[in-house]
């Protein structure tokens, strides 16, 4: 007997209840990191400063039903634009999905572990974190993270 096919391989992004594209987040906690993008190269590099409302212990989000709100440069992923963010790292399912790449075995609806994504070193969990109030948010490049 076949097995049932995953949600995410017989639906397109568009066509997901606001369930299943939330749950396709595996809670790496990268996007809530600043970012600098080479204006020359297009190429993004990750920081050491987290947003405000990242729990910095769980990597999730403290406001995240509030945060276009409490942060209003907190970007809205949505099926049509998921794959026009470069930034997202080449792990995440969004990107992933938009791009027509399957998920990873870790990935916690591969895999059925939340804390797969912490165990692969996937995600900024045990990462030396700076919260943003604590860091010169004039000189981002100072806390780029290195290879």
């Amino acid at each position: 007997m076949t097995p049932e096919p995953y949600f995410w391989e017989v639906k397109t992004l568009q066509e997901m209840s606001p369930e299943e594209w939330e749950s396709l987040c595996d809670g790496c906690g990268k996007c809530c990191l600043y970012k600098l993008e080479d204006e020359d190269t297009g190429e993004y590099f990750y920081t050491h400063v987290a947003c405000r409302f990242l729990d910095l212990c769980s990597v999730r989000c403290k406001v995240y039903p509030q945060r276009q709100e409490k942060m209003p440069t907190c970007i809205t992923l949505t099926p049509e634009t998921a794959g026009q963010y470069k930034w997202l790292p080449d792990t995440c399912a969004y990107r992933r999905l938009a791009e027509g790449r399957p998920l990873p075995a870790w990935h916690p609806l591969v895999s059925g572990d939340p804390q797969q994504v912490h165990r692969y070193g996937r995600s900024v969990k045990g990462m030396d974190l700076v919260p943003e109030a604590q860091a010169d948010l004039d000189n981002l490049e100072d806390y780029i993270i290195g290879d």
